[in-house]
């Protein structure tokens, strides 16, 4: 009897001070929510910044940018007023609000190109942009101000620590804008001759995006689907046309083998240029 009240006694000290443990962060957050109640409520500045800045430190950035934007205005031109500014965009940061995040983080540089945080606002403000990318067969508004805000950011700081992520964000977001393309090109292409000659199309969106892009990832799969719509469109070509046409599907040819020796669509592209020199010489 004895053994099983100490057992007992024991299991009850355990399970008193895990119940504690789980109990003191939400005391901390009644705690904490009764403060913020409080600081809303003040109208003492200084309290109500420095409230902010600790809401930010500890991550509650709902509650640093809700505070932080009622006192914009009456810190700005004051010497908080550019840390609060700074600070409001960083909360919209990390709450992964990236749309506002960006509007006051530009409004920060703008406002403050020297200042303090001029750098990481910079940064900041276009890898939000880039955080917050759409998939390609969305509108990429979103991608093409990332891609300018990163670029911004490389030319007012080529040394920073930041600058690794900022390129390779950017050739993310130019890849994403590209692979847009091919899919435009694409669409393009399935479509063939309905409706017109939308071969010529696919081949002048492909050109297009390699001249943008010259170094993207999906330059071979442009390049090919330049190669297949210049011989699909010469198939399809008027006799007085074909000829030339055909002529010109092996220049394309040698053009991509010659930038991609190894590709795996050799096979189909050499069937391509057999067609195509069949056809020329047999004129």
């Amino acid at each position: 009897m004895i053994f099983c009240y100490l057992c007992s006694s024991k299991r009850f000290k355990i399970m008193r001070h895990k119940l504690i443990l789980i109990l003191l962060p939400c005391l901390s957050l009644l705690g904490g929510c009764g403060e913020y109640s409080r600081v809303m409520k003040s109208k003492d500045i200084n309290y109500k910044f420095e409230y902010a800045k600790k809401a930010y430190a500890e991550g509650r950035y709902v509650q640093s940018s809700t505070i932080l934007t009622d006192l914009i205005t009456p810190l700005k031109g004051g010497p908080n007023g550019e840390e609060a500014l700074y600070l409001l965009g960083m909360s919209y940061y990390g709450n992964k609000d990236f749309l506002n995040s960006g509007v006051y983080l530009k409004s920060y540089y703008s406002r403050y190109p020297k200042g303090k945080y001029a750098e990481d606002a910079r940064f900041y403000c276009g890898y939000g942009y880039y955080l917050d990318s759409p998939d390609p067969q969305l509108d990429q508004t979103e991608t093409v101000k990332g891609i300018e805000e990163l670029q911004g950011f490389l030319d007012y700081y080529p040394k920073s620590d930041h600058t690794a992520a900022a390129q390779s964000a950017i050739f993310e977001l130019q890849d994403k804008l590209t692979l847009k393309e091919l899919q435009n090109a694409l669409l393009y292409y399935n479509l063939g001759t309905y409706m017109g000659n939308n071969y010529q199309s696919a081949v002048i969106v492909a050109e297009n995006a390699l001249k943008t892009y010259p170094y993207t990832k999906y330059r071979e799969d442009l390049e090919m689907l330049k190669l297949k719509a210049k011989y699909q469109e010469a198939r399809q070509s008027v006799d007085e046309k074909k000829v030339e046409r055909f002529r010109d599907v092996i220049d394309e040819y040698y053009s991509f083998t010659n930038n991609f020796p190894d590709t795996e669509n050799r096979k189909e592209a050499d069937n391509i240029l057999k067609i195509a020199k069949r056809y020329v010489n047999d004129r």
